[in-house]
């Protein structure tokens, strides 16, 4: 195994993960907000599902997105 080439690789996953998610999040924040659906001050529990079956990964990451 190549150790700067597999600690790269997932760098640019974990890159990816993040600014999908982020770009996700504040999509729908914005909606909402517009909408009237929230206020804009709330917090939000999330919850990430990451699983790589040929590891035997699988396993979800929590924790709360503030508002304000």
């Amino acid at each position: 195994m190549n150790e700067d080439t597999f600690n790269t690789s997932v760098r640019k996953f974990l890159k990816k993960v993040g600014i999908t998610s982020q770009r996700e999040i504040e999509k729908h924040v914005d909606e909402a907000v517009r909408l009237g659906d929230i206020q804009g001050n709330e917090s939000f529990r999330a919850r990430v599902y990451l699983e790589i079956p040929e590891l035997g990964i699988k396993t979800e990451i929590e924790g709360e997105i503030n508002l304000e």
